[in-house]
């Protein structure tokens, strides 16, 4: 009640803080003022002591996912507590635009990994598009606190607090609370609408699919990029190409490896009626392709002190295994080092020949099947580190540990168990894969779903499964075209060619990234365009709607999108390896 008091005893400031200068409102006191202290229905008690502003102007920012911009902005950072829970500390930050830039917006970023947050490098977005910008810190201690941090309260015992915030209750009360901040802080009249967005990429795109999934009314339009669905499947993929590599007995030089999937990109960059350096047509490539063919090519590698190829160079090092140092590397693609790509390019099959899992396209870096080099053996090895390895440690055995001791009596059938254990145990917070989207269409969302065509740590295939799951659960009754048509009503697909995980491709540059979709999905949510295609920045500046797929003609100077059959089928699974849908 004191605050509702402040508030009203300040209201003449408010109502002239459009006319103010950022800096004449961007105080401790001002922000303490218009708290979001209203009955949002969430059970939290926000620290006022807590509140800190700090003002930050002409700064340059740059990302993929937005145009670079110089902006000015406020930071206004603040901690709340459940109420009834003890030692219980949840810190929220809101960036917060000029006055004169305001549009009535609102927006949420996401992390990556295993991180609920992405820091400042996805935030500037909001300020950008004239929105108040937020991110959290899910309650794991700061900003920089991962959720394996907090997983465990002891061996053997799951911290479920921590999970569900991280799985998603985190970001629903991030936006529930930075909507009213935003209006309080602007003095949006009730009676005027304050929209709501979202952008995140690979767990940020996860965790966009978690607030979609179950607060239909909570965002006007989303951005979601290559989502972490399935994520006990997702995470314990990760160790597929390990686990064939043990089996085959033949564990592939990196740089061999790196040899095919160049000579790949070779062979299959002018399917699509284009020479560019770009794989647009990885389904053709699948199709036609034989890797076969690159048996007794040569391959010369220095030796390097880390790094992954084709990986964008800010991703962790856990989320692309094998990035250690390499000694010098020269030989000939060999069978058995093409019978390892084949296999893992095909995917995770079990014992009874049924599908347990899919992995990347062709074009894509081989992340997950390379191993590491053992300097005091001079053998390469499987690679028993990064989030494959921690997912079984810490989230399957709960051991407060990240790797595993060795890939002894692991099989395709062991993954495939592992995978339903997760499954089953993370249901409902973490594997966000519930196909039935009604409630979120019925509200007015619309969403923009992108993925990297060449994405090496998540398969682009997961997405479209995802969205070929949505079609059939909410469309099933329709036929093909009227149940995409249906779909194209609130949610759009855009597979990104040669696009990497979350990003451009080193290994295929041209074809670039798309830096606008945010402006794209508000043009969509609050004029009512809806884009057929998406502008992409790079060699390739038109991206085709899911199910259509890129064709040039005219020596590749015309584009159209277009869609045959067997393309098409060439991205369906069915994962009959287990005795229940996964979507």
């Amino acid at each position: 009640m004191v605050f509702a008091r402040t508030i009203l005893a300040l209201g003449a400031a408010i109502v002239t803080v459009r006319a103010a200068s950022l800096a004449d409102y961007c105080t401790v006191n001002y922000a303490t003022s218009v708290l979001p202290v209203q009955d949002l229905g969430l059970g939290i008690t926000i620290d006022s002591s807590s509140v800190s502003a700090a003002l930050t102007t002409n700064k340059s920012v740059t990302s993929q996912w937005f145009v670079n911009a110089v902006i000015d902005y406020c930071n206004v950072t603040f901690a709340y507590s459940h109420d009834g829970l003890a030692n219980d500390l949840v810190h929220v930050s809101y960036l917060v635009p000029p006055p004169d830039r305001f549009a009535n917006r609102y927006v949420s970023t996401g992390g990556g990994g295993l991180a609920i947050n992405s820091g400042g490098s996805s935030s500037p977005v909001g300020i950008i598009v004239g929105s108040v910008s937020g991110i959290t810190d899910g309650g794991f201690g700061n900003f920089n606190t991962q959720f394996d941090a907090v997983f465990l309260l002891a061996k053997g015992n799951v911290n479920w607090h921590a999970t569900y915030m991280f799985g998603y209750q985190a970001h629903h009360e991030l936006a529930t609370l930075g909507k009213q901040f935003a209006r309080n802080f602007f003095n949006v009249s009730s009676s005027d609408k304050i929209y709501s967005y979202y952008q995140g990429c690979s767990e940020g795109g996860r965790e966009g699919w978690s607030q979609i999934q179950r607060f239909a009314g909570q965002f006007d339009g989303l951005v979601t990029g290559a989502p972490a669905f399935r994520f006990s499947q997702l995470q314990t993929n990760h160790l597929s190409g390990g686990v064939i590599e043990e089996a085959t007995g033949y564990y592939p030089p990196p740089c061999e490896l790196e040899k095919i999937v160049n000579l790949t990109i070779a062979a299959c960059d002018g399917l699509d009626g284009k020479v560019d350096g770009v794989v647009a047509r990885s389904d053709l490539c699948k199709l036609t392709f034989d890797y076969k063919t690159t048996i007794g090519q040569p391959y010369y590698c220095p030796a390097s002190s880390g790094g992954f190829p084709g990986g964008p160079p800010s991703l962790r090092r856990r989320q692309f295994p094998g990035a250690g140092p390499t000694p010098e590397q020269n030989g000939t693609i060999t069978a058995e080092g093409v019978a390892v790509a084949s296999a893992f390019t095909n995917g995770l099959i079990d014992s009874n020949g049924k599908r347990i899992y899919l992995n990347p396209q062709p074009g894509s870096s081989f992340a997950d099947a390379t191993p590491q080099y053992n300097e005091n053996t001079g053998t390469w090895e499987p690679n028993l580190s990064g989030l494959g390895p921690q997912w079984v440690a810490r989230y399957l055995d709960l051991e407060d540990k990240d790797t595993l001791d060795s890939f002894e009596n692991v099989t395709a059938d062991t993954l495939r168990d592992w995978m339903a254990l997760g499954m089953q145990r993370y249901y409902d917070s973490l594997q966000t894969t519930w196909p039935d989207l009604g409630p979120f269409k019925s509200a007015g969302g619309k969403i923009i779903h992108i993925h990297g065509e060449a994405d090496s740590s998540i398969p682009a295939g997961s997405s479209v499964h995802y969205y070929e799951s949505v079609r059939n659960t909410m469309y099933g009754d329709f036929n093909y075209d009227e149940s995409t048509a249906a779909m194209d009503e609130f949610y759009r697909l855009y597979i990104v060619p040669g696009g990497s995980h979350c990003g451009s491709n080193r290994d295929q540059p041209a074809g670039g990234w798309p830096a606008t979709t945010l402006q794209t999905v508000i043009k969509w949510a609050e004029q009512g365009f809806a884009p057929d295609t998406l502008e992409n920045a790079g060699g390739i500046d038109t991206l085709c709607k899911w199910p259509l797929r890129p064709l040039w003609s005219q020596n590749g100077t015309a584009l159209d999108c277009v869609r045959d059959s067997a393309s098409t089928q060439s991205w369906i699974y069915k994962f009959d390896a287990f005795k229940y849908p996964v979507y």
